[in-house]
């Protein structure tokens, strides 16, 4: 957990109960008590009004508030409208991060602003390819971020197999659809797959270095193409371009694989 994270945290902790020793607030954000006793004594300094010592507990004076965030109502139907669309379509690491997201979002928000978000009448549901897709959707993102290749059974529309190893570059979400960004070993060119094709995928000890050899998700993106997005398409649903689609090159069902 970031700093700013658990400190944030501490103080919506305090302003929930009248009192809470050091070891309970430990307890609650997972870290020491020394770290707690330095966290109050930091807050304390910046100015936040918490009373109580080490070894006997915490409180928070009475009527504390933290500087309320304003949005306009466009501004937080399209806040609420994001984090339903996480999560249904994202995985439950994401999902469980934009709950917390949203949740301290509304512990600031003015009583008439914390209606609007419960009121907000736009919805996301998920369907069931999307909690099928989850568990990939999350181990990729995982290996995009520790920059690790993936080794992967990658069925083609025709109904042929083939083993790939690649360079996981980006995650891109069409509505319905996922598609990964890489760079495919077998091809030795940037590729698009389909989480929803490929099997049995695991996260190989080697990693990459897009600093070193160029090969990147910004490369990736270069190649995209404007006429390539009828490539885009599954079911008669066309996946719309824009300026982070793949060019012509960085395809999904190459005709070539």
């Amino acid at each position: 957990m970031r700093r700013a994270d658990r400190l944030f945290r501490l103080v919506q902790l305090l302003r929930a109960r009248r009192f809470a020793t050091g070891e309970q607030i430990a307890t609650e954000l997972g870290v020491s008590k020394r770290t707690v006793y330095r966290d109050v004594a930091d807050l304390q300094d910046s100015g936040v009004p918490i009373k109580g010592e080490a070894g006997v507990g915490y409180r928070l004076e009475r009527g504390y508030e933290l500087a309320p965030l304003i949005f306009t109502s466009d501004e937080l139907a399209g806040l609420v409208l994001g984090a339903r669309i996480v999560a249904s379509w994202g995985d439950a690491e994401l999902a469980a991060g934009v709950g917390s997201a949203m949740t301290k979002i509304e512990a600031v928000l003015p009583e008439a602003l914390r209606r609007l978000v419960l009121e907000t009448p736009l919805f996301a549901p998920g369907l069931p390819s999307a909690t099928a897709m989850a568990a990939e959707v999350a181990l990729l993102r995982r290996a995009i971020g520790e920059r690790r290749y993936v080794h992967f059974r990658y069925g083609r529309e025709d109904g042929t197999e083939s083993e790939r190893d690649a360079r996981p570059l980006g995650l891109y979400f069409w509505g319905r659809k996922w598609t990964l960004a890489a760079w495919c070993e077998l091809r030795a060119d940037y590729r698009s797959f389909r989480p929803d094709r490929m099997r049995d995928v695991r996260l190989l000890e080697r990693r990459f270095d897009p600093d070193a050899d160029g090969i990147s998700l910004a490369g990736f993106v270069a190649k995209r193409d404007p006429a390539d997005v009828d490539r885009w398409e599954w079911a008669g649903e066309k996946a719309h371009g824009d300026a982070h689609a793949p060019r012509a090159g960085a395809r999904g069902d190459d005709p070539r694989g």
